[in-house]
């Protein structure tokens, strides 16, 4: 089933337009690489989460799960699991 998907200016900046779907909060790439590189991952257990910003740039998805590793400092099983397929499809160059 197709998503119908919404043009919203950045929640933050206000300037960027960006296109979501359903009930994602609008926020654009700029906005969101800011808040997702304030901090630095230095957990030995999470260093997989420390890839390019290029790749980050090319997937929401990505940078959703590091936003959620950087507020609840944990991750689940699943969520690893994900993030680390999609890096590789990602590499492997197939469209996400």
């Amino acid at each position: 089933m197709a998503y119908l998907k919404f043009k919203h200016k950045c929640k933050i900046c206000h300037s960027d337009w960006v296109v979501v779907k359903g009930r994602e909060f609008p926020i654009c790439v700029k906005c969101h690489m800011k808040q997702i590189f304030s901090e630095e991952i230095t957990d030995k257990k999470y260093k997989f989460l420390n890839i390019p910003r290029e790749t980050y740039e090319q997937s929401r998805f990505l940078r959703s799960i590091r936003q959620s590793f950087l507020m609840y400092k944990e991750l689940s099983k699943k969520q690893i699991a994900a993030f680390k397929k999609t890096v590789k499809d990602i590499k492997a160059g197939k469209d996400i």
